[in-house]
């Protein structure tokens, strides 16, 4: 006789609350590094002083998916 056992993959644990608020946290810190960078700085890495702002003014729950993996 053939068994054939079916795989699930276990439950992806969340993080910490603890874990989130840094998170949150260090997202707020990089955001606002950018907003004081100068204008040199912004030009080696591609953006714009506006660009720079907008990114700078985003809430903190607003970042992209890859980031909160």
């Amino acid at each position: 006789m053939t068994y054939i056992a079916a795989s699930r993959c276990p439950p992806v644990a969340r993080p910490s609350l603890g874990a989130r608020i840094a998170r949150a946290y260090g997202l707020w810190l990089q955001r606002q590094q950018l907003r004081r960078l100068d204008d040199a700085a912004l030009r080696d890495i591609g953006i714009s002083r506006a660009q720079a702002e907008i990114e700078a003014s985003r809430p903190i729950w607003d970042a992209p998916a890859s980031w909160t993996r």
